[in-house]
């Protein structure tokens, strides 16, 4: 019977999504917002001027940054070295070098009327 009722209850995420509107506060809708991630390693002048770009957007995606410089990042080293900074939104390649903020308004705008 316990193992029933834990089948049953819904997940902490699960519920998340539910009560999850754009009127609730930014960190509750934060599983509606769009993944971007940036490729990055220490010190990179042209990533911290993207991060600058970026500011004004950061209401609407959550972003992940990964530092391709650490050993367990070696696929992303062997293949960003000579291109960083790399964005990729929900996991799918959109730019490098710089932002293209035309482009990432566009992109957000899509990501999000495509969003169950």
């Amino acid at each position: 019977m316990f193992s029933l009722k834990t089948l049953c209850r819904p997940s902490a995420l699960q519920l998340l999504r539910l009560f999850s509107t754009n009127s609730l506060p930014n960190p509750l809708r934060t599983s509606y917002l769009p993944t971007l991630t940036l490729f990055t390693k220490d010190p990179c002048p042209l990533c911290d001027e993207a991060k600058e770009v970026l500011q004004p957007l950061r209401h609407r995606f959550v972003l992940q940054q990964v530092d391709i410089s650490l050993p367990e990042n070696k696929l992303w080293w062997d293949r960003y070295k000579w291109d960083i900074p790399v964005f990729h939104l929900n996991g799918q390649f959109v730019m490098k070098h710089r932002v293209d903020v035309v482009l990432l308004d566009k992109l957000l705008q899509d990501a999000v009327t495509q969003t169950p």
